[in-house]
């Protein structure tokens, strides 16, 4: 793995300073990652997209707390200033079929009147046996 180097070409080169908030900075150089770490960052990175592609999205997040993936709940409720630069909503679930049907209802259309973005993108998650029964 290469270095980025900072400073002119015939200057000693030194690694580019990092920054911890890199993780969950959409353009940031290349940084490490732990699964719980890379769905945050695909939130932003996704909300991003959709900003450069000219469209003012949010984002909706819910699941259940005793998922495998749940460090995913602590994780997202411990940067709520991550969340707001982005329009990030993190309602965690009581069960499976709670977080399922939040998320659902974040797809519902609204008057466009009332409408503050032009769509929410929502993201759900829990463990095996709960999709079966949140499916139902």
């Amino acid at each position: 793995m290469t270095e980025l180097m900072i400073g002119p070409p015939d200057a000693p080169t030194r690694p580019a300073p990092y920054d911890l908030g890199d993780r969950y900075r959409a353009g940031s150089p290349p940084v490490l990652l732990t699964g719980v770490q890379a769905i945050a960052r695909l939130l932003v990175e996704q909300r991003e997209h959709d900003r450069r592609s000219g469209r003012r999205t949010a984002s909706f997040v819910s699941g259940y707390q005793g998922s495998p993936l749940g460090g995913v709940d602590r994780m997202l409720a411990d940067m709520p200033d991550v969340l707001d630069a982005h329009d990030i909503r993190f309602v965690p679930g009581l069960n499976e079929e709670l977080a399922a049907t939040s998320v659902w209802g974040s797809q519902q259309p609204l008057d466009p009147a009332e409408a503050t973005h032009d769509g929410v993108v929502g993201y759900w998650y829990g463990k095996a046996p709960g999709v079966d029964r949140a499916t139902d």
